[in-house]
């Protein structure tokens, strides 16, 4: 028997459960839950095919050879809202949580990180009041705990690695977030501001895409899982 966390649509075409429990008993790969997916839950089954839907082993994206043992993580992740051993200043900079954060704070906090640092770029997103064409009274932000973590501290870890800049934060906020109310942060710090833009424009672009965090709209119409993200 294995359990498979739920985020997402996942959710919601599972009957709103959070989890399912299959008995794994034809093999232990990925292919062979797909294949009990595709009779118990044919539309998950149907997108995971497409590759709408993806398959996490441990924390870890998945192919349909990937061996499934005891006790492993298993995860269906919807299309995103797009480590261990660290010292307690990187766990400050890279952080999803639920409560609001300062801007000052947090420039203040990677200012400090050093004094080379003379160019500074912030993205800010905010909760906005229309997408799509439709009215959005709020959004609720869901994230998988643990990998969402872990995929933004590589996304800092490659910013720093691959562009010219001295520190980057990254803030993600989860649960219900009111209209105007701050939802991400991003930081980047160089010592000239062409590299700053540079990374805070390639972070906020590489978090939509490969971080699994989703976002439901609340509209007069009904709840809305939204799956593009510009």
């Amino acid at each position: 028997m294995v359990t498979i966390k739920l985020f997402g649509m996942t959710k919601m075409l599972a009957g709103n459960q959070g989890s399912l429990s299959l008995a794994l008993s034809n093999g232990r790969r990925v292919k062979d839950l797909v294949e009990l997916l595709d009779g118990g839950y044919p539309q998950i089954g149907e997108l995971i095919h497409k590759k709408k839907v993806l398959v996490s082993v441990n924390q870890e994206i998945a192919h349909e050879e990937t061996e499934i043992r005891d006790g492993d993580e298993i995860a269906l992740l919807p299309p995103f809202a797009g480590g261990s051993g660290m010292e307690p200043i990187d766990e400050m900079l890279v952080r999803v949580q639920r409560e609001n954060f300062s801007i000052d704070q947090e420039l203040d906090r990677v200012k400090s990180r050093s004094k080379r640092i003379g160019g500074i770029a912030t993205f800010l997103g905010i909760a906005r009041d229309r997408s799509k064409g439709r009215d959005v009274d709020s959004i609720t932000f869901e994230h998988y705990e643990g990998m969402a973590e872990k995929k933004l501290r590589e996304i800092r870890e490659r910013a720093l690695k691959d562009f010219d800049i001295l520190e980057l934060l990254i803030i993600h906020r989860y649960g219900e977030i009111t209209i105007g109310e701050n939802i991400v942060l991003i930081i980047a710090g160089a010592e000239h501001r062409a590299e700053a833009f540079q990374a805070c424009k390639w972070a906020i672009d590489e978090l939509k895409q490969i971080t699994p965090i989703w976002k439901l709209e609340h509209t007069p119409e009904g709840e809305v899982w939204v799956e593009e993200h510009p």
